[in-house]
């Protein structure tokens, strides 16, 4: 690996083998939501569940089919705190286990966490007030408006999960990158969800203010480091 910076990031990151005491927390919220059998009417803006026929469903089989894994929400947490992360962006709250994989990574930070939901942002901000969190300001909007209204802030991690469809997934890259500096990353999951994201991923790591891509299977990782010879690099995490 020719990157001194993902080398860092490789080793100091992706591979770190830490139990940092937030796991507990992140654990304890999991455990709470498997064993939720409250039902939540969910209004879907993006491609929809293929797990899921209908809009109501019970957090518990939400968490089990169609949450983030255990070893996701630990690596989006280490990726914000190795990057120090202070203002942070999430497209797409769900139930809020990114949300508190990214809260608990710098208790100092502002984690912004928008979905269109107001019934899943409910369920998720009860938790957030459970588990003592802060530093968390959710927003019930779409992404397109969220995005339009807030063309000035600078985001440190911005954490894209919400919207499966490649076209708006561009358009959403497109408009964030005028909320990026040169230190920024921007966290694609599922880029090969489909056929048209991964078109989406391909032209997003094309584009030129894009500097090192990093593609670990199920996230794209991009960033704007001007001081970086332009490289993509598959990692397997």
């Amino acid at each position: 690996m020719h990157s001194p910076f993902v080398y860092n990031l490789v080793t100091q990151c992706f591979n770190d083998k830490t139990i940092y005491p937030e796991y507990a927390t992140l654990k304890k919220h999991r455990r709470a939501l498997r064993h939720d059998s409250s039902m939540v009417e969910m209004k879907d803006y993006g491609q929809g569940s293929r797990v899921f026929k209908g809009n109501a469903r019970k957090v518990s089989a939400v968490v089990k089919n169609a949450g983030m894994k255990k070893k996701r929400q630990k690596l989006l947490f280490r990726l914000a705190r190795y990057f120090k992360s202070e203002n942070v962006l999430e497209l797409g709250t769900s139930l809020g286990l990114a949300t508190i994989a990214l809260s608990l990574s710098n208790e100092f930070a502002a984690i912004n966490t928008v979905d269109g939901c107001p019934n899943t942002l409910q369920k998720a901000q009860d938790y957030f007030e459970t588990f003592n969190l802060h530093n968390i300001q959710i927003h019930q909007e779409i992404f397109r408006d969220f995005l339009a209204a807030n063309t000035s802030e600078k985001y440190d991690l911005i954490f894209i999960d919400g919207d499966h469809n490649g076209d708006r997934t561009l358009e959403y890259f497109n408009s964030l990158l005028k909320n990026t500096h040169n230190n920024s990353v921007i966290i694609f999951d599922d880029i090969y969800w489909s056929k048209d994201m991964t078109e989406a991923w391909q032209q997003i790591i094309a584009n030129k203010n894009v500097t090192v891509s990093i593609d670990t299977f199920q996230w794209g990782l991009v960033f704007f480091r001007k001081e970086q010879t332009k490289e993509h690099f598959i990692i397997r995490v």
